[in-house]
């Protein structure tokens, strides 16, 4: 049984959900902020606006000028950083514990007023454009598939557009886009404050009232529905990569809801680790080692490969890089044959107890990093209520059962799926 530490709850008279998990075995806190906005809360035209916002809130704020975040963290001996997700955008400091007070004071006066200014914007909407030039335009299988595959697997904007943004949405961005997206989405009831590690709880309580009890309440925003109905067919698009030396797939399924189905979810998160987690897994031994038709692929859950990193809708996803002999209705038909055997007969002992083993492992050795398990706890309350669950898997996961992931194979059907194909050599 994994042990699950204490997490203290309160809620601040503006909002804040505040969490705090003591725990003393070394010198150091970690404090994030999850604010409920990701890219599925861009408005139209404005895509890729959740992660430049991201950017701008390293920029200055109330009481700091541009720069003076960075240098208080690092002359603490400190590291900080922050990333956008589909339904939330993260912020988190590690320091030494006798710095909390100072991350705390960071995180409040950002909170209260980040310092939005033409320059800024300007600069990083030029930061952001290079990075995704990086990291898309100019990378092998950039944006694959979490870009590329969602406008294939989703017909509604929020879960089909670019949240890396359109470079010319990114350049029409005004300051008062950026006020008006921090005034309704950055609100402290909308937020969960996190901290974690070697702090006294009365004292940590203390100083979240002293730094963030004060910025003004803002209503919540309501969060709207981004569900929409499960394909009823094999939706099909061809993406075509000059950078790519392979030609390659993605292949998407919608996952139950893990609100309301979590047994059902996880049971997909054990298929991805049997389909592809190790040389023995399934689709390594055959397509892989056998077969020679791919050159990697991978299977599971998430468009960024983590589990329980987002709401419903989100996909089970296959990805591969395969042989140019082969086609990727071959592959598919391969990947096909597989799923359905495993559907019939589900995994076999000892594949299971591997693949848990490997799973609890793992999480163990994720979770003794002090930021991981800060930013695990600050995510499962945003997106679930839950901050326990992310301690509570490796338990979890070995419960699942081998009619569980048998289940799970059966509901990757052909007939209901989204297939990107990419083709190297042409300009995109």
């Amino acid at each position: 049984m994994a042990h699950v530490p204490a997490v203290h709850r309160l809620t601040l008279d503006n909002g804040l959900r505040v969490l705090l998990a003591p725990d003393p075995t070394s010198p150091v806190v970690a404090v994030s902020v999850h604010y409920d906005v990701g890219f599925r809360s861009e408005p139209e035209g404005r895509t890729g606006f959740a992660h430049l916002f991201e950017h701008l809130m390293f920029q200055g704020s109330e009481s700091l000028p541009k720069l003076e975040h960075f240098r208080v963290v690092q002359s603490s001996g400190g590291v900080f950083n922050g990333s956008t997700h589909p339904d939330y955008t993260d912020y988190f400091q590690v320091l030494p514990s006798a710095a909390l007070e100072r991350a705390l004071f960071l995180e409040g006066d950002r909170m209260r007023a980040p310092k939005i200014t033409p320059e800024n914007l300007a600069n990083q909407v030029e930061v952001v454009k290079e990075e995704i030039r990086l990291n898309v335009h100019n990378r092998p299988y950039g944006g694959l598939p979490w870009i590329l595959l969602p406008p294939v697997l989703f017909d509604t904007f929020p879960n089909a557009h670019n949240g890396y943004g359109d470079f010319s949405h990114l350049e029409e961005a005004t300051v008062e886009d950026c006020a008006a997206f921090f005034d309704t989405y950055y609100a402290p009831a909308n937020a969960v404050l996190t901290v974690a590690g070697d702090f006294e709880v009365e004292r940590a309580t203390e100083l979240v009232h002293k730094h963030l009890g004060d910025v003004p309440a803002r209503p919540r925003p309501q969060r709207p529905s981004f569900a929409e109905p499960a394909l009823t067919a094999e939706e099909w698009a061809v993406h075509e990569d000059r950078h790519a030396p392979l030609p390659a797939l993605a292949v998407g399924y919608r996952l139950p809801d893990p609100a309301t189905d979590l047994d059902g979810y996880l049971a997909a998160v054990v298929l991805g680790a049997v389909l592809t987690d190790g040389d023995s897994a399934r689709l390594q031994r055959t397509l892989v080692q056998r077969d020679g038709l791919v050159a990697d692929i991978s299977a599971g859950c998430g468009l960024f490969g983590d589990p329980l990193d987002a709401r419903d809708p989100d996909p089970f996803v296959i990805t591969a890089v395969h042989a140019p002999e082969a086609s990727t209705r071959q592959v598919l038909d391969a990947v096909d044959t597989e799923v359905a055997e495993l559907a019939r007969t589900g995994p076999s002992a000892p594949e299971l107890a591997g693949v848990q083993a490997r799973w609890r492992a793992g999480a163990h050795r994720e979770r003794d990093r002090l930021v991981s398990r800060t930013l695990d706890l600050g995510s499962t309350e945003l997106l679930f209520a839950r901050p326990e669950l992310a301690a509570e898997l490796p338990d979890l996961i070995a419960a699942v059962t081998a009619e569980q992931v048998a289940a799970a194979a059966a509901a990757l059907t052909p007939g209901a799926r989204a297939v990107l194909e990419v083709k190297p050599g042409a300009d995109q």
